[in-house]
């Protein structure tokens, strides 16, 4: 029998960006608030300490940070006439562990959706028609606009301290900022991260072929700044550590720097590390949850935490694992279209091209996560769906990241993999090159989804979860239009050569090289629940004291990087919680 423990007004599972969020704003409001971390702790000191972190081989290539498979997968197979297979070894994405989730090792590319984004299928017909809309793909509208959202993307901003340069402000068009975003109540609460050399050479050949480029908002602090809850940033040094590392300096935004040292200090709060939740626990009516019940690595047992009010905060694939593991739903079936949990999940749409110049000079030394001039002229806005055959877009991006020697060593084609070709390449072209990376939007379809596998159980004897999916025509057709209209601008800048990295109509979906870590869908939101498993205030449809926020309530995935967008959504979700929830605990839709 499992142990069981006080009752909590609030039980967190999962403490990154989202938990972090419900914890302190939730505390804030009086409650009595529990999250429960299924890795280690993990703070800027003593984890983060300089030079301890910036070492690559152990953060970088073992990836010290991630979810170990051995700890926790999913089984993987491209269609239904596959067999799945445990993901054994990391590849294509990198879930976080421990305090601070993947907040701590992202990058910190920080955007809104466009205000189209959130009711791409409306504003698919109203132009051209339902009848373009590809058989199988899944698309749809969010139950909550950006008009409703946008004072919720202004808070998180501020609380994760974001340099940049509004392009819409009010309605009134800003230069030097993004011209085609939706309006902003308020500028960035930092001005813009400066430039390197490769992205002001990028900022040029855009500038010249009529192009509207600006600087990439960043979750890098480009001058010191407090944020609303206390907590302070200092200005970044451009290390360039920023992907797979917690940052040393409290430049990066994290919710590290952002909350949590001001969240553990609330008598109200409490966490607990190595606390793996195995089940939502349901009431004898199905309408409400009880709490959870987890398994405390220290002590080896299971333990039932009772709660009024359980968030899911974990990474996008665990909230749907635990979800289906709770009857939190029904499981979504591909070939009837009944259920919901699991439906809808997608990915991300990527490519580039890779410059190499003989007689530039480029220090990949100086750069961060965040770096970047951009464009947005080839965004779901500015795209003819009707005249390209294709719905979708991208943002194109140059800047440098890192100079890490081991993973950033961009080699001609040609050139040898190993050896004494190898070293002389190295010699030769480390430092001479650039590249311009376009970003896409990734479509919902019928036959990408999750479920819980048949065969494979994890170390608690639960089924893993299941991965059906593959590339589609639609968004490989948006990708080859990317590659048609970039090589143009790259080769304006007359590199000595150039190679472009697009996918193919034709290709399939490969586990093993690292793409993003941008899982999306699965507990869609949605306007009723038939078609997905949370509402607009992200309470599950058949629980409504269960919350689940982040990723996995994309209807489909956006041009850009997600985070912006499951802040936005999380501070829009507690303010429900505050302000209609807790004074008449109900189903809010």
């Amino acid at each position: 029998m499992a142990r069981q423990e006080k009752k909590r007004d609030v039980v967190i599972v999962g403490l990154g960006w989202t938990g972090s969020i419900a914890g302190i704003e939730l505390a804030l409001e009086g409650l009595d608030v529990l999250a429960l971390e299924r890795g280690p702790d993990q703070a800027t000191v003593p984890d983060f300490k300089y030079p301890n972190q910036i070492d690559e081989l152990k953060y970088g290539i073992r990836l010290k940070m991630m979810q170990k498979p051995s700890q926790q997968t999913l089984t993987v197979r491209r269609s239904d006439a596959e067999t799945a297979l445990p993901y054994r070894s990391l590849g294509s994405f990198l879930p976080g562990n421990g305090v601070g989730g993947a907040g701590t090792h992202w990058n910190g590319m920080n955007w809104r959706p466009m205000p189209q984004e959130l009711r791409l299928r409306s504003y698919v017909k109203e132009n051209w028609g339902e009848q373009i809309i590809p058989e199988g793909m899944n698309l749809g509208d969010y139950p909550v606009t950006y008009d409703e959202l946008e004072p919720f993307f202004t808070r998180f901003e501020k609380v994760a301290g974001i340099s940049g340069k509004a392009g819409n402000l009010n309605g009134e068009i800003q230069e030097g900022g993004n011209p085609f975003e939706g309006w902003r109540s308020e500028d960035y609460p930092m001005p813009p991260m400066a430039r390197t050399y490769d992205s002001q050479k990028f900022h040029d050949a855009c500038v010249a072929m009529g192009y509207h480029p600006f600087q990439l908002p960043a979750g890098i602090a480009s001058t010191a700044y407090v944020n609303p809850y206390g907590m302070q940033m200092g200005p970044c040094n451009y290390c360039g550590f920023c992907e797979r590392y917690g940052c040393y300096q409290y430049s990066k935004s994290s919710p590290q720097t952002a909350i949590l040292d001001a969240l553990k200090r609330m008598p109200n709060f409490e966490y607990r590390v190595h606390s793996e939740v195995l089940k939502v626990e349901l009431a004898q009516d199905g309408k409400t949850a009880t709490g959870v019940t987890y398994w405390d690595e220290a002590a080896q047992e299971e333990v039932f935490q009772p709660a009024d009010i359980v968030i899911l905060s974990t990474y996008q694939l665990n909230n749907v694992h635990l979800m289906l593991l709770s009857g939190l739903g029904e499981a979504y079936n591909p070939l009837t279209g009944e259920g919901t949990l699991g439906k809808n999940y997608a990915y991300q749409m990527n490519g580039g091209i890779s410059m190499f110049f003989e007689d530039e000079s480029f220090n990949p030394f100086v750069g961060h996560g965040a770096n970047g001039v951009c464009i947005d002229d080839f965004s779901i806005e500015q795209n003819d769906f009707g005249a390209l055959g294709f719905i979708g877009g991208s943002y194109w991006r140059t800047g440098t990241l890192n100079g890490q020697p081991i993973r950033s060593m961009s080699l001609p084609k040609g050139t040898p993999s190993w050896g004494a070709g190898w070293k002389e390449g190295i010699g030769k072209w480390y430092g001479h090159a650039m590249s311009i990376g376009s970003h896409g939007s990734h479509m919902s379809y019928v036959n990408n989804h999750l479920d819980l596998d048949p065969t494979y159980k994890d170390r608690h004897g639960r089924p893993l979860m299941r991965m059906t999916f593959n590339w589609q025509e639609n968004d490989l057709r948006m990708n080859q239009y990317m590659k048609k209209m970039m090589e143009p601008l790259a080769a304006s800048m007359n590199p000595d050569s150039m190679q472009s990295g697009f996918k193919d109509v034709g290709a399939q979906y490969d586990v093993r090289p690292y793409q993003t870590t941008h899982n999306t869908g699965g507990h869609i939101m949605s306007e009723n629940a038939r078609e997905g498993a949370v509402n607009k205030f992200s309470q599950t449809w058949k629980a409504h004291n269960v919350f689940a926020l982040g990723a996995g309530n994309f209807v489909q995935n956006l041009q850009y990087n997600p985070t912006g967008l499951v802040g936005g959504l999380a501070y829009h979700t507690v303010d429900a919680i505050r302000t209609q929830y807790l004074s008449n605990p109900r189903p809010l839709v």
